[in-house]
């Protein structure tokens, strides 16, 4: 048996999206340890997707924007399995069509749409699934590590993903009056992912990041993948209602010298000119 005791446990993952999101590495490293899993994809055509990548999973289709589909999907489950042991929620969207814009232009349809898919939609789903979940369980939902550094590329989704950081806490409190079931986010540095890629500017802001890291490396999809299936287990058992931050140690290193060099480099370069 493995340090994280998943053998022949289900797990349910939404949003695996291709061989660079987290969730597939969650997945990944769940089959590994030799877990079972359940995938819930948007529509048909991601879930072919999906599926291919990991031929031995349950595969279902559920858009989380309609609260009868993920009734549904949880009763499908239920009949099916009895009971899972952790859900896996890895789902964010956000509407950058007309490009990047100063936050306080922020469209609120975009905004309610962000919150819905991307927050709300934990809290939607931990409900339907309350009684499926193995009452000694876990969810975890994907993050970001810090919610208070404005960056200005990635808009209005840093208070989206505040207000999930927050849910998780009310989640794990609430769930605490019946159960064991903990709620815990996974609260990783800049990745290069799908997801990632569809923000404007993002490649480089990851570059630059990567100079902040006390490694001198970013951070791997694969590590925050490890970190998912950790606080999926039960070897995780007294971890509950946190924000568990990981950044190749990038959040302590904002005077970094070598940083702090080259930028000073090109503020004497611009006083040249």
């Amino acid at each position: 048996m493995s340090f994280l005791k998943v053998e022949d446990k289900n797990f349910l993952i939404f949003g695996v999206a291709n061989k660079r999101s987290v969730a597939y590495h969650i997945g990944k490293t769940l089959i590994e340890n030799g877990a079972k899993l359940i995938l819930s994809m948007q529509d048909e055509k991601r879930l072919e997707a999906a599926a291919k990548l990991f031929p031995q999973a349950d595969c279902y289709v559920c858009d989380v924007e309609r609260e009868e589909e993920i009734a549904a999907l949880a009763a499908k489950i239920k009949s099916k399995y009895s009971e899972i042991q952790g859900i896996v929620h890895s789902l964010a969207f956000a509407n950058y069509s007309e490009g990047m814009k100063p936050f306080h232009e922020t469209k609120r349809r975009d905004f309610l749409q962000a919150m819905d898919i991307s927050c709300f939609s934990l809290v939607a789903i931990s409900n339907a699934f309350k009684d499926v979940i193995n009452k000694d369980g876990s969810v975890i939902t994907m993050s970001i590590s810090s919610t208070t550094l404005t960056a200005e590329n990635y808009g209005y989704m840093a208070p989206v993903k505040a207000a999930l950081d927050s849910s998780v806490c009310f989640l794990a409190k609430s769930f605490s009056q019946f159960s064991n079931i903990r709620f815990n986010a996974v609260c990783a540095a800049l990745l290069k992912t799908s997801a990632s890629a569809g923000i404007p500017g993002y490649l480089s802001y990851y570059e630059f990041a990567e100079k902040y890291t006390l490694r001198k490396k970013n951070l791997l999809t694969e590590e925050v993948g490890n970190l998912g299936a950790f606080l999926l287990s039960g070897a995780s058992s007294g971890i509950n209602g946190q924000r568990v931050v990981i950044d190749a140690g990038m959040g302590i290193n904002f005077f970094d010298r070598e940083v702090i060099d080259l930028a000073t480099l090109g503020i004497k370069e611009k006083m040249k000119q």
